[in-house]
C-alpha cells in the first residue's frame, strides 16, 4: 500500500499503486493515477486527469497537471500522461492538453531538471534530458534521446529530432533535424551529435551515413527539396529514413546552417 505523510492531502478520487510514497504537504487532487514505487516529494501539487507511471521521482514544489496556460482553455477534460522511471526535479511545471480529449505526453526514462516548463499538447519521447529552466511552448515535440540545454526556449509547434542536442541559452524557432547539434539565437545546426551517437552505440558506418545526409542537406548548396531527393538515393538505412520522414513532416521548416559559419550576434 501507499505511504502518505500525515500532512499530505490526497483526493479520494486518486489511485496510488503499490509502494507509492507521498511526502510532507504534497497535494494530490482529482482522478490522478500514480504507478508503483513512484515517490512524490514535499510540497508537490498533482492534479486533474494526470497519469504517472512506475518508479518515477517528483521533487519538491513541482506542479504536475495544472491547467494549461492557454487563453483558449475552457475547462475541458484534458490529460497529462507520464511514463515510467521519469524524474521531475524541483519546481517544474507540466500542463495537460488544451482542447477536450487532448493530452500532453511524456515517455519513460526522462530527466526534467529544476524549473523546466512543459506546456500544453507537448509530446516528449523517452530517454530525453531537459536541463534547468528549459521551456517548451505548446505543441512542441521532442523525439527520443533528445538533450535540451539549460535556459533554452522552444517556440510552439517546433520539433526536435531523435538524438539531437540543443545547446544552452538557445532560441529554437524552427525544426531541428535528427542526429544534429544545434545552438544559437536562433538555434541553427552546427554539425552531427557525434559524441552522443557514439555513446549510444552507433557504428562508424552509421555515423558516416548520417554525415553524408547532413552534408547534402546543409552544405551542398541544394535547396531542401532537391537535397531530400538526393538523400533518398543514398543506401537505405533506419537513420536515412528517419531524416527523410522528419523533413517531410516539417510544418515550421527546418533550421539551416548559417552561411559563413559562426553564431548570429557573435
Amino acid at each position: 500500500m501507499a505511504t502518505i505523510h500525515p500532512t499530505a492531502i490526497v483526493s479520494p478520487e486518486a489511485h496510488l499503486d503499490t509502494d507509492v510514497v507521498v511526502g510532507p504537504y504534497a497535494l494530490i487532487e482529482g482522478p490522478v493515477r500514480i504507478g508503483a514505487r513512484t515517490r512524490v516529494g514535499s510540497f508537490v501539487h498533482i492534479q486533474g486527469h494526470t497519469t504517472i507511471g512506475a518508479d518515477c521521482r517528483i521533487f519538491t514544489g513541482a506542479c504536475v497537471g495544472s491547467i494549461p496556460q492557454d487563453l483558449k482553455y475552457a475547462n475541458e477534460q484534458t490529460y497529462l500522461i507520464i511514463g515510467d522511471r521519469t524524474t521531475i526535479r524541483e519546481y517544474s511545471t507540466l500542463n495537460p492538453g488544451t482542447a477536450a480529449g487532448e493530452a500532453t505526453t511524456i515517455g519513460s526514462d526522462n530527466l526534467l531538471m529544476a524549473y523546466v516548463h512543459v506546456a500544453h499538447n507537448c509530446v516528449i519521447g523517452s530517454h530525453v534530458i531537459i536541463a534547468n529552466n528549459g521551456s517548451l511552448a505548446g505543441h512542441v515535440t521532442l523525439e527520443d534521446y533528445v538533450v535540451i540545454g539549460g535556459m533554452t526556449g522552444i517556440h510552439q509547434f517546433c520539433r526536435i529530432g531523435t538524438h539531437a542536442i540543443v545547446g544552452g541559452c538557445s532560441k529554437v524557432t524552427m525544426d531541428i533535424v535528427p542526429y544534429t547539434t544545434a545552438d544559437g539565437h536562433p538555434a541553427r545546426p552546427r554539425g552531427l551529435n557525434r559524441i552522443g551517437l557514439r555513446r549510444r552505440g552507433f557504428s562508424p558506418q552509421q555515423i558516416a551515413s548520417i554525415e553524408e545526409a547532413y552534408r547534402i542537406l546543409f552544405r551542398s548548396g541544394l535547396n531542401t527539396s532537391d537535397a531530400v531527393r538526393k538523400i533518398a538515393q543514398l543506401p537505405p538505412s533506419p537513420e536515412i529514413r528517419s531524416i527523410l520522414a522528419f523533413v517531410a513532416a516539417s510544418k515550421r521548416g527546418i533550421a539551416r546552417e548559417r552561411s559563413g559559419g559562426g553564431d548570429e550576434g557573435a
